[in-house]
């Protein structure tokens, strides 16, 4: 990046990798494997993982079979896979915005069309309205997918809005794609540990997209999972890993040994985000003019900054703003929405550096916001 060949220090916080350490088991048993040859796993996934997945979820009081389980190459082959399996050209899928940008590369794929259901910071990004959500079901509507907890805003539904939504699939017999990914990250203990799964109701609709990515620290494992009891939609995804061959080996046989890991890994995980999470709300709620709502999971943060362009404003802290030659880079929010010119002053902060690095990253933000809105001013007037 040509701010860091000026030598200026970077504050990434516009990607979301997890910067915890690794379970110590993943390593342990990919130096441990010894096979003579490195063959081929099976295209379902291999048992050991998948009797993982399967003991992981009956922990969570949910019992599932073995087809109910296919391994993928992360949970984006699972999100892709599942888009092909269920859309048709031009079916569509409705999704709260602002989303994780990728969901448009895998709907599109299929050939499918997003319907964006609206949300905005001053409600907090919240979505769970029966009303908002039927208007936008047509005759080509084939599914809801959402993101629980969210990503980017950090929304957690309660359970009361779990089965609103749950119904609404069942009712207009939608699939509802969830993406579970950062169960584990609730920061209010009335949300437990959420998952869709608890509801047997609705079985033939439910698409659950799960990855040891970000539970375990462990986005470069390249492990998630589709987990769905719907039998016609298993046989669909079951060709598709059968044309893809496999995942690979290596890195089942570790992601199998994470799920081992003490529940005292997820204790300690939560609460360091939760300790960042308050950090970085604290310190943009005393920048002037900035809206932010508390997240209640994941581990980032939605905001609307007081800027014209937030991409605007990210290029020029990469090429005219420094202190001391640090600065600091986020993900400019509008390609998390669909509707154009959404979200154009938003921002997502992912909050995946030690709290020093946080406090010191939003110093430079709530600076840069200071003099960037001066120089504009200039512009203007001069």
């Amino acid at each position: 990046m040509a701010a860091e060949k000026q030598g200026k220090k970077i504050y990434y916080l516009n990607i979301g990798q997890p910067d915890l350490e690794t379970p110590a088991a993943y390593y342990a048993a990919v130096k441990n494997f010894d096979a003579a040859t490195l063959a081929y796993a099976e295209s379902p996934g291999m048992p050991v993982l998948i009797d993982a997945v399967r003991g992981y979820y009956q922990g969570l009081g949910v019992g599932l079979e073995p087809a109910d389980v296919l391994i993928t190459t992360g949970g984006s082959e699972a999100l892709l896979l599942t888009c092909l399996s269920i859309l048709d050209p031009y079916t569509e899928v409705i999704i709260p915005e602002p989303y994780y940008p990728n969901y448009t590369t895998f709907v599109h794929a299929a050939g499918g069309v997003i319907r964006a259901l609206p949300t905005c910071p001053e409600e907090g990004y919240r979505y769970a309205k029966r009303e908002r959500i039927e208007s936008l079901i047509t005759k080509n509507t084939r599914a809801i997918l959402i993101t629980n907890p969210g990503n980017p805003t950090g929304v957690v539904l309660n359970q009361e809005e779990m089965r609103m939504i749950a119904d609404v699939a069942k009712k207009h017999d939608l699939f509802l794609i969830c993406d579970e990914v950062y169960r584990e990250f609730c920061y209010d203990d009335q949300f437990g540990v959420p998952t869709m799964a608890h509801f047997r109701d609705i079985d033939d609709n439910l698409v659950i997209i799960d990855s040891v990515s970000k539970r375990f620290s462990a986005c470069g494992a390249r492990v998630g999972c589709v987990v769905t009891r719907n039998k016609e939609l298993q046989q669909a995804l079951l060709k598709f890993c059968q044309s893809r061959l496999a995942v690979a080996t290596i890195d089942q046989v570790g992601a199998a040994a994470l799920y081992s890991v003490d529940h005292e890994f997820f204790r300690r995980s939560k609460a360091e985000y939760k300790a960042r999470r308050d950090t970085v709300v604290r310190r943009l709620r005393d920048i002037p003019g900035v809206l932010v709502e508390e997240p209640m999971g994941a581990f980032y943060v939605m905001a609307s900054l007081p800027v014209d362009d937030a991409d605007k404003f990210q290029e020029w802290l990469l090429t005219a703003f420094d202190d001391r030659g640090e600065t600091v880079m986020f993900a400019p929010g509008a390609p998390f929405y669909e509707t154009p010119g959404k979200g154009v002053n938003e921002v997502r902060i992912a909050y995946v550096l030690e709290i020093p690095e946080l406090e010191r990253a939003m110093d430079l933000l709530g600076a840069a916001i200071v003099r960037y809105r001066k120089e504009c001013m200039q512009r203007e007037t001069g």
